[in-house]
């Protein structure tokens, strides 16, 4: 089992750049690359410090290389030399400790909106972080279903349409996860039945959203089913208790102790979604030894 966190260390502290749009119109498209050249180096830098620690899950941050789905993006990141020699380091650094390292697109990737347009920027986005993902050989790309728009089946049958539209390349990566408002461990399972999506389950999600009758034994056992591979779960405790959906500084013991029991034994790897980030990791594992 490999215990990870997101896109942050707070420790070192890490230190990612961003920038505006309008800063690229200023600077060019070369402002973007010196960041994204910055950036990968930093991802090298923190799983560094990761594999000292004995750290191998780390969700790397979609901002790494700006505007990356953006219509001003004419930069080929992706065959660029520079970024080809850093995304190699961080594949050989993967390699060579058996690291896993995942992705979560934001919150306005979303392929189940009616707007047509809004699908295209979702899928443009999707491609990013499918081709990122490729070159540091990472397995995991989460996505929520997105919106009910006032009809959850309709908009769920609109997932389905457009997941089955999906290049193979992306759907290969691609992981549902249950969000803490809408859609239910058992509304994504059974879009993963319609799809052949793999699930990813959030045990805090599911505090938060579920049905009255929902089994979290079987609905664990029905995710383990969609993996080919180890699933990757996500964790995280409530700020004030259990079904507040804001996280927690940490990840309390008797949160991750329940999951434990979830899995019964089985293995997966588990995202500590906690605001102090890889010290939620440290501070859990001590206390478990």
């Amino acid at each position: 089992m490999k215990l990870g966190y997101a896109c942050i260390n707070m420790s070192m502290p890490s230190k990612f750049k961003s920038c505006r749009l309008k800063t690229v119109e200023e600077q060019g498209l070369e402002k973007v690359k010196e960041i994204a050249v910055h950036n990968l180096a930093e991802v090298i830098r923190v799983l560094e410090w990761n594999i000292a620690h004995d750290i191998y899950f780390f969700r790397m941050s979609s901002d790494l290389i700006p505007f990356a789905s953006h219509p001003i993006m004419t930069w080929e990141w992706q065959r660029d030399a520079d970024i080809l020699a850093l995304t190699a380091e961080i594949s050989r650094l993967r390699e060579l400790h058996d690291m896993r390292l995942s992705m979560h697109p934001g919150q306005y990737t979303i392929i189940n909106s009616p707007r047509e347009d809004v699908v295209e920027k979702a899928i443009a986005e999707l491609t990013y972080h499918q081709q990122l993902l490729d070159l540091v050989g990472g397995t995991d790309m989460i996505l929520h279903i997105g919106g009910a728009y006032g009809d959850k089946k309709s908009a769920s049958e609109r997932f389905i349409y457009a997941y089955n539209g999906l290049s193979e390349d992306i759907k290969r990566l691609l992981r549902l996860e249950n969000d803490d408002k809408t859609y239910t461990a058992m509304d994504v399972l059974g879009i993963a039945k319609a799809t052949g999506a793999t699930v990813c389950f959030d045990i805090h999600h599911h505090n938060c959203n579920h049905e009255p009758n929902a089994d979290v034994t079987q609905i664990v056992t029905d995710v383990f089913k969609t993996w080919e591979m180890t699933p990757k779960m996500h964790i995280s405790s409530g700020k004030t208790g259990p079904t507040d959906r804001s996280h927690h500084d940490l990840i309390h013991e008797a949160d991750f102790q329940y999951l434990m029991g979830l899995l019964a034994g089985r293995d997966a790897d588990i995202m500590f979604e906690a605001k102090q980030k890889e010290k939620s990791v440290l501070i859990l594992r001590e206390a478990m030894k």
